[in-house]
């Protein structure tokens, strides 16, 4: 059976089957996702497909346009499953049942959380009968995001939130710069967000064919958050 998330952190359980597996990943664009994703083809699993769910209202500080996901998958080079719906939970179940209907092996799904959603996690994946695979879990902000760095990583912040952040941080690349700086801002801040402080959109990296430029977006406040607005973008050799 799939390990819990307790005996992920306490290394009681084994990390896959058969040492590697076919897998999944969840995506929503942005930088802990596509780490993990990383992190997972780095340790030897095979990620055959993204996996992207966008709620049915089309809003969230996090809610990207379906299409800028399809050309960042594009620009990977990895099938992207995309679906709309008001749960999260019956949709990532749908997305593995086709998959598997069609004759994909899916023996596992990473996920980019770091604190949060462990319990959802283990519940998904164990309807399902496959291993959940959680590499950024409790690891340490900071640490994440210099792993990230110092892979090659590039991403940009697309939302931020009003209070305490603001529009200024649009646009920002994460970099040391970024992470100084917001310390200097606001020292209670995570810096990953990873209590919705901001969200970002990731262009390049080593797991990237093409980059994503962006060509044009426009600020706009909603909903409490400052969002980019891409509007515009096209692949370039990297």
């Amino acid at each position: 059976m799939p390990e819990t998330v307790a005996e992920r952190v306490t290394g009681t359980a084994p990390r896959c089957r058969d040492g590697t597996g076919e897998v999944i990943a969840s995506w929503t664009g942005g930088k802990d996702g596509c780490y993990a994703c990383y992190l997972a083809m780095e340790a030897g699993d095979r990620v055959t497909h993204l996996f992207h769910f966008r709620n049915r209202d089309g809003h969230g500080s996090h809610a990207l346009n379906p299409a800028l996901v399809r050309a960042q998958a594009r620009a990977i080079g990895l099938p992207l499953v995309q679906r709309e719906g008001a749960s999260y939970e019956e949709e990532f179940g749908e997305a593995v049942r086709s998959l598997r209907a069609a004759g994909v092996r899916v023996d596992g799904a990473v996920f980019g959380h770091l604190e949060t959603h462990g319990a959802l996690v283990d519940r998904l994946c164990r309807d399902l009968a496959i291993e959940p695979l959680m590499p950024l879990w409790k690891r340490d902000a900071a640490q994440i995001l210099d792993g990230m760095i110092n892979a090659g990583f590039e991403a940009l912040v697309v939302s931020a939130r009003a209070d305490p952040m603001g529009r200024e941080w649009l646009g920002r690349r994460i970099d040391r710069d970024f992470i100084r700086d917001l310390a200097e801002h606001d020292g209670s801040i995570n810096p990953c967000g990873e209590n919705g402080e901001f969200h970002t959109l990731v262009v390049d990296g080593p797991i990237f064919r093409k980059r994503v430029a962006i060509t044009a977006g426009e600020p706009v406040l909603r909903e409490g958050y400052w969002h980019l607005g891409i509007a515009g973008w096209e692949l370039e050799d990297c």
